[in-house]
């Protein structure tokens, strides 16, 4: 997947969790990241973050830490 298309969508993740109650936005983020992005996805935006996250929103940057490095 092209580099703006993954930090579009995952963007997209982080803007519909921020309308959500409660302090848990960036733990629903990476659930929904873990449970509906294949793990060529969820590498490709962990590389991504580890290279500085550019034009990533905060909110995705603050769930990397609960997103899972896929296991080949």
């Amino acid at each position: 997947m092209s580099p703006e298309k993954m930090i579009m969508m995952a963007n997209q993740i982080a803007t519909f969790f921020k309308t959500q109650p409660g302090d848990g936005q960036a733990s629903s983020v990476a659930a929904h990241i873990n449970d509906f992005w294949e793990p060529r996805m969820r590498t490709q935006l962990l590389a991504h973050a580890e290279a500085g996250g550019d034009r990533l929103d905060p909110l995705v940057m603050q769930a990397m830490a609960e997103i899972r490095i896929p296991v080949e």
